[in-house]
């Protein structure tokens, strides 16, 4: 990501870190509690949202699978 002047934004680079670390994360924890070992064929989507764009939604998907 590249800001007005042409540098990297760190300040938004870091959100979308922390927004896709919380997304896998919530996954993770979904699948556990459905007893699952793990998640395969993981989707992440980005979106910005807000009358000002001041919002970010990241959200990920994907299959829980139990090993056996």
């Amino acid at each position: 990501m590249r800001d007005i002047v042409g540098g990297r934004s760190g300040a938004y680079e870091n959100s979308l870190r922390d927004a896709r670390e919380t997304a896998l994360k919530e996954l993770a924890d979904e699948a556990r509690a459905l007893g699952a070992d793990g998640v395969i064929g993981i989707d992440l989507d980005y979106e910005v949202l807000g009358a000002q764009s001041s919002m970010l939604m990241v959200s990920a998907s994907g299959t829980a699978v139990k090993l056996g």
